[in-house]
Formats: C-alpha cells, structure tokens, sequence
C-alpha cells in the first residue's frame, strides 16, 4: 500500500514536470515565430513590399527612396579620378526639413568628421556628447562597400538621433560602386534596435591599424574632410577625427560668444587638443580635464610622437588661464602659426580646403594649417573648449609603413609650400 502510493506521487510529478516541459517547448516556439514574423516585418520595412507600403511610416518610406535614388546616381568621381563619392548618401531629418526663418543658432557650427567602417562605432559616444548636426565621411573598399551602406542605413533606421541629426557620406575607389543592400540582408540579421546596430559595428572594431586598409590601399584623409565639410551648411565647422571628444555643451557655448563678437572671416577659433588613458571617461569640462592632467591621465595631444606639432597651443598658459564665467566661452589668447602647428579649430566655412594630396600619415592637417596662416589668417584659442583622443597615441600602434609615408608626403609638403607663393602672391606670410 505504501509503495503504491509512492508510485502515484511519482507519476503526479512526473506528469507535471513533462506538462512544463510541454509548455515551455510551446512558449518558444511561439517566440521563434513572434520573432521570425517581428524580424520579416523589419526586413519589409527595411526593404519594401507590401507589408512596408501598408504599415511604415511615411518618413521610413522616404528615407529608402531618397537613399535608392542617392545609389542610382553612381556618386561622382574626386578631381584625381581615384575615388567616387556618395554625397549626402543618407541626409538626416535636420538637412532634409531645413527651412528659412529656422532657429539661426542651430545651425551655427557642425561637426564634421571622418572614418572606415571599423572606427564608426565612436559615432554612438561623439553625438551623445554633440548632440548638434555632425556630417560623416566614410571610406570603404572592398567588400566594406556592401556592410557601409547596410549599416548607415541601418543606424539611419533605428537610431532616433541619428536619424535626427548625421548626414552620411561614402567615399570609395572609383571602380567601385555601392548598392541598396536588399541582396545583402545577412547585414541585417539580428538587428532590431539601435544598440544592436552599434553592437555590430563594435564587432568590426580594430579591423586593422590606422591607415593600414588591405590591399595597400591609401586612405584619403583630406578628401574624407572636405567631403564631410561640404555636406554641411553651417556657418562654422569644427573638423575632427571620429576618435576624438569635443568638450561639453560647445555648440550653445559657442553660438552665445559668436553673438557677442564682431565676426570676423579671417579668424578661426582653436580648441587645445588633448589625449586621454583608454580607462578614463572622458572629461566633460575644463575643470575635469585640468584634474586628470595634472596627475598625468590626460596629456597633450601626440605629445609622445610629435611634441612640437602641438606645443605652440601653450598649453600651460590654457590650462592656468582663469575662466571667469562656468558655462561661458571666449578667446583667451590670440597665437600666430608657426611650424609645424596642426591646431584643431572651429572655423568660418570659407577657410581654404584640405589639400586631397595628401593621403595617409603625414603632413595632411599641417598643410592646411600652413595656407591659413599664408592666406592671413589669426588663431584665437578658446578659454574652456578643448577635444580629446581617445586613447594615447603610441608609436607602437602604428601601421608598419608610417615612416615611408611621412617622408612621401614631406616631399608634397615642399611643394605644397611653393604653391601657396603663387596663390597668395601679396602675402609676407611664409611657413
């Protein structure tokens, strides 16, 4: 008798474990295909059909079309012939509804930048911080062609404030093309959010070291800016790396100084460039940043591979200069450019381009740094802005033919310098 019932207790429970069980099997099952059927419904809208006509929103549609037709066109070639250009490949929701008589201070200074596909992942933290119109210049060869133009128009998609306020740009070797990604949806798979789109790119991360692309192929830095520069309509453009941080609140910090000067188009507006451990988050102001530079977590920008290309900012005169106002900009001092000077700098959209010579390591920014001082043109550095690298720059990170290009692009720089002669024929100025 006891027995019997202990063998009733068994299958009591063992019938209620396989009725679990059951349930459990039939719960993911239902969540397999509540996925599969959510994943279907993102791929419509991603890629059109019925589905995407009947429940998308009219901006989703818009922003595919505008993209098709921005494919269509072939991009345009650089004046080398080189490289083909996707112009306003994705153009964000602040370009698209621009209108006369808008607010003037939100258009007053964009931010323009550039990178490959394997660095675009600080695009998340960059527009955290900015928070203002940024222009992206991407360079993409290969097989990184098809994942660029999957993944802008993925983060374009899901990505509010990207939607909101990046425009895009690709640049690839004029015989290649970019296509809309409807064949290459395996880009796709997975992605249902913004963070999973930024997950991905993290995954692409560190591909290979700076300026070292396969297949020998030159990463053109100077065109990537004067892309990234042209896609922007704003009165004044700040011009930085993907990598690296503008200080806090420098859009309205600016914008309140500019209306309290006379402007002036012959004058830019440098910000003290810095570089910070990788374990470090970076600093917001000035006060946290003068903090971990003085016990040695921040420290000038390439102050172990080029020193003097930075130490005209005077960055001891920066870091005692007295702020008088928290929250206020101004210029603290004004510096005439001496060689070699590669400051970063807000400036008047007018300022001269980056000369498209210059590829890879070496000579790029200073060259252009060089023909603003030619063409007449007075650096005033800034009391609390300021952008940080990410990272301290080592020259153990660097690619294994750096040396090579920089003595390739001293060569262009000697000439560069003979040119502006020609060009500023009235000029004293020299560098």
């Amino acid at each position: 008798m006891h027995l019997s019932k202990k063998c009733s207790v068994f299958k009591v429970v063992l019938s209620a474990l396989l009725i679990v069980a059951l349930l459990q099997l039939i719960y993911l099952s239902f969540l397999s295909k509540f996925h599969g059927k959510q994943q279907r419904y993102r791929y419509s809208e991603l890629f059109g059909g019925s589905a995407s006509k009947k429940n998308a929103p009219p901006e989703k549609n818009s922003r595919k079309e505008r993209l098709r037709y921005s494919l269509s066109t072939g991009g345009i070639f650089d004046n080398s012939g080189q490289y083909r250009i996707y112009k306003n490949l994705i153009k964000s929701d602040f370009t698209t509804n621009q209108r006369p008589g808008s607010d003037p201070s939100s258009n007053v200074v964009a931010l323009a930048t550039h990178t490959t596909i394997n660095n675009l992942h600080h695009l998340e933290s960059l527009l955290e911080r900015w928070q203002n119109p940024l222009s992206v210049a991407i360079f993409a060869h290969g097989q990184d062609v098809k994942f660029a133009t999957a993944l802008v128009y993925a983060l374009s998609f899901f990505c509010p404030q990207v939607q909101a306020l990046v425009d895009f740009h690709l640049v690839c070797l004029s015989g290649e093309m970019a296509s809309f990604p409807e064949q290459d949806r395996e880009h796709f798979l997975g992605l249902e959010d913004c963070a999973s789109v930024f997950t991905r790119l993290e995954t692409h991360r560190d591909k290979y070291k700076n300026y070292d692309i396969s297949g020998n192929i030159s990463y053109p830095n100077n065109l990537l800016r004067n892309v990234a520069r042209g896609g922007t309509e704003s009165a004044y453009i700040l011009v930085i790396d993907i990598d690296m941080m503008p200080s806090a609140e420098l859009h309205q910090q600016f914008w309140a100084m500019i209306g309290k000067r006379q402007q002036a188009s012959d004058e830019v507006f440098v910000l003290p460039a810095f570089e910070i451990r990788h374990a470090r988050k970076t600093p917001a102001t000035k006060a946290e940043l003068v903090q971990l530079y003085q016990v040695g977590e921040v420290r000038p920008f390439y102050e172990e591979l080029c020193p003097r290309c930075q130490a005209p900012t005077n960055y001891s005169q920066w870091v005692n200069s007295h702020v008088r106002e928290t929250g206020t900009l101004e210029v603290t001092y004004t510096l005439t450019w001496v060689d070699p000077w590669e400051p970063f700098y807000i400036g008047p959209r007018t300022v001269p381009l980056y000369d498209e010579n210059f590829k890879q390591y070496g000579f790029n920014r200073i060259s252009q740094a060089c023909e603003l001082h030619v063409a007449g043109y007075k650096f005033s550095v800034l009391s609390s802005a300021f952008v940080v690298h990410r990272g301290f720059k080592i020259q153990g990170e660097f690619h294994a033919r750096k040396d090579e290009e920089n003595k390739r692009n001293r060569v262009l720089f000697r000439n560069f310098k003979e040119g502006l002669k020609t060009k500023y024929p009235s000029s004293t100025r020299r560098c």
